[in-house]
């Protein structure tokens, strides 16, 4: 926040990095942060939670929630930008950080973190939430090592992303209810949002979420934010996501925007007195769901860097025009679409180099360079 600790928090970067990729093209910024890292980390592989750090924040609010910007940032740019100096530079950095982790949580599930910061009411299980960031961070570090051919670290890599997912779902998931923990919203949108959900639980706990948000509103702080939007529309409800994306009732991003926000805040409740930057980027995952959720624009894990890219846009209830554009390596990306006279139009573009792999309700199609427009029929 820049206008009191002016301190690089990575749980901040960790929930809203991907506004960076959408919006700015912050490649050479991260790279500079990468080595921030780097000089950060202790000998055991311990990172603070804030980067550059002035000694502190190695024992207090780190660990994989807040800290895993080592892992995820690397790999957002080789997926943004297919370049690979990131995951090659930091993966033996990224051993020892996971190595750490490994040595001191043995039995898989670790509760080193500072957990769900300012939610709104629930406080969220921070063995929970730590866990599924450690789960994500090993996830990505196997396709890391498959990327950059260390085979045996990519099947160590694998057996314990399963073995931290599997002891989540054995303590955590009620497998008759479909509840995780103590239900908190935070706590049901994180495993669908990172995939920890088995696939036969996923529709009944995106249910349970669902009827939860439309009793009691939003209820989550940092790292629920970072998920429930992505949960919800991920999962058939788009148009709970979007309402929650547009009211302006409290708690939510538009209660903000009414009492005169023109920024992001940090806190919910904008009558505290302390944890209320008036400039902060923690709860912004809302921008990139914009362009993920209703403009559909994603990269495709095998062809990096925007060689193909996918796009499966989407229409909720109450939104009647949209558009996103995204400036990708090799020029802009354009996913709109209008509904008029009964009618969905949607259109594409496509810039030159690359191939879209475009998802309507009614069609699938891959697409080279060029401007389309096709008529859509609505679910």
């Amino acid at each position: 926040c820049p206008q009191r600790e002016k301190n690089g928090w990575t749980g901040d970067t960790n929930a809203a990095m991907d506004i960076g990729f959408y919006n700015f093209d912050p490649i050479t910024v991260y790279e500079k942060w990468m080595n921030d890292h780097k000089d950060a980390q202790l000998p055991n592989g311990v990172y603070p939670n804030i980067i550059p750090s002035p000694g502190w924040g190695y024992d207090w609010g780190n660990g994989p929630d807040w800290t895993s910007t080592n892992i995820l940032i690397p790999y957002k740019c080789w997926l943004f930008y297919g370049d690979d100096l990131l995951i090659n530079t930091m993966y033996e950095n990224n051993k020892s950080y996971i190595r750490y982790i490994e040595k001191n949580y043995p039995e898989g599930l670790t509760d080193w973190g500072l957990g769900d910061w300012l939610p709104v009411h629930e406080t969220s299980t921070t063995e929970l939430t730590s866990s599924i960031y450690y789960y994500v961070d090993v996830k990505i570090l196997e396709k890391i090592a498959t990327l950059i051919a260390h085979e045996a670290d990519a099947s160590h890599y694998s057996s314990l992303a399963e073995k931290i997912r599997t002891k989540i779902n054995e303590k955590y998931l009620n497998k008759q209810t479909g509840i995780y923990a103590n239900g908190t919203q935070t706590e049901m949108s994180m495993p669908l949002y990172w995939d920890v959900v088995p696939d036969e639980y996923r529709q009944k706990v995106a249910d349970n979420l669902a009827i939860d948000i439309q009793n009691r509103g939003l209820d989550v702080g940092l790292l629920g934010s970072k998920a429930i939007l992505g949960a919800l529309s991920e999962n058939g409800y788009l148009d709970i996501a979007y309402s929650l994306a547009v009211s302006t009732e409290f708690p939510s991003w538009g209660y903000w925007m009414k009492n005169g926000a023109t920024t992001f805040y940090e806190n919910w409740h904008i009558e505290q007195i302390r944890d209320l930057s008036l400039n902060h980027m923690m709860f912004g995952e809302i921008n990139a769901w914009l362009y993920k959720a209703l403009g559909g624009i994603t990269p495709d894990e095998e062809k990096p860097g925007f060689a193909e890219f996918n796009v499966k846009p989407g229409f909720p209830k109450g939104l009647d025009q949209f558009e996103a554009s995204f400036i990708c390596p090799n020029g802009k990306i354009c996913s709109g679409w209008l509904r008029e006279g009964g009618i969905m139009r949607y259109y594409l573009t496509v810039p030159s180099n690359t191939i879209a792999h475009l998802s309507l309700p009614n069609l699938e199609k891959d697409l080279s360079c060029g401007t389309y427009s096709f008529i859509v029929k609505e679910e």
